[in-house]
């Protein structure tokens, strides 16, 4: 009777050995392979290259010193539209296969268009007959805004903190500095005039300390500077 139990009690314990066996075999391989967590998956975004600016959907929102809103610049399907604080249309913005981005008002009525051509851009009038300023990019990075007749009206310089608008004299008129997730626009005693936390090209930002364009003439050599990713 004993060798009948010690019998079946042999043929028991080889299954449960091996099973047992081939459980620790299974734990030590998955002990091998690390516990994938949030930080070891790409995100999509990073996979496929960096968004650039032109393909962004979010508004360019700017802000006054102090936090309150001043105005945005909104993506829409057809271009952008300038809004105020209390999300008021003041431009809209259209762009056509050319890039060439179209001024109107609150109202469609035609103010100008921005034509980008190369390494400079054309505030032309609403006839598109005149050629009223031009925002031009240097060899060495800098840039130039002209009048029409090619009179140097401000030079933006590189700097380590981002850009400096002066007039052709040298006379500092606005800085755009560049700090961590903020990008600000200054005037000449530091004081922030506008800043963003929204992905923008430098440029961009400095074509708002231009005093000599409109409104909207900001905006909308803003949007095309920054569609371009200056």
């Amino acid at each position: 009777m004993k060798s009948i139990i010690r019998a079946i009690t042999s043929s028991l314990l080889i299954p449960a050995l091996m099973l047992l066996l081939g459980c620790g075999s299974g734990a030590k391989q998955g002990a091998d392979k690390p516990i994938a967590t949030s930080r070891d998956v790409t995100p999509i975004s990073q996979a496929s290259g960096s968004q650039s600016v032109a393909a962004s959907s979010e508004a360019l929102k700017f802000k006054l010193e102090g936090g309150s809103e001043a105005f945005a610049l909104k993506p829409k399907q057809d271009g952008a539209k300038l809004v105020d604080a209390n999300d008021k249309e003041l431009a809209r913005l259209n762009v056509d296969d050319g890039q060439k981005v179209k001024i109107k008002d609150a109202g469609d009525r035609v103010l100008g268009y921005v034509v980008p051509e190369g390494s400079y851009w054309k505030i032309k009038n609403a006839e598109q007959t005149k050629e009223l300023y031009i925002l031009r990019r240097q060899d060495d990075g800098d840039y130039k805004l002209e009048d029409g007749g090619n009179k140097e009206i401000y030079r933006i310089k590189k700097r380590d903190y981002g850009l400096e608008i002066e007039t052709p004299t040298k006379q500092s008129l606005y800085k755009v500095k560049i700090k961590d997730d903020k990008t600000s626009l200054r005037d000449a005693s530091d004081k922030t005039v506008l800043y963003t936390k929204s992905g923008i090209a430098p440029m961009a930002i400095a074509s708002f300390g231009f005093d000599v364009l409109s409104r909207e003439q900001k905006a909308a050599l803003a949007y095309a500077v920054n569609r371009s990713g200056g």
